[in-house]
């Protein structure tokens, strides 16, 4: 899979849902459609339902993926406002 560079990043780790998904909304609704959101957290709960959450709003979850052994890094690219 090709490397994506994102046109954001935000790092949430330390928050816990319901916060993680709403950091990652309000980033996502500053961005302009056909931008890649890069998320990087420590909730292994959010790694699930942040890009479920994302895919539910229309837009698609590029990456999943677990950097080390309490971090993720999500790549979501806005596909609607």
């Amino acid at each position: 899979m090709e490397d994506i560079t994102p046109d954001k990043k935000i790092n949430i780790k330390g928050l816990v849902c319901p916060y993680t998904f709403v950091k990652a909304k309000l980033a996502m609704e500053e961005m302009d459609v056909g931008k890649v959101l890069e998320i990087i957290l420590d909730y292994e709960e959010a790694a699930r339902s942040i890009p479920k959450s994302m895919e539910e709003h229309g837009h698609k979850v590029l990456k999943v993926e677990k950097i080390n052994d309490t971090d993720w890094v999500l790549q979501i690219r806005k596909e609607k406002d």
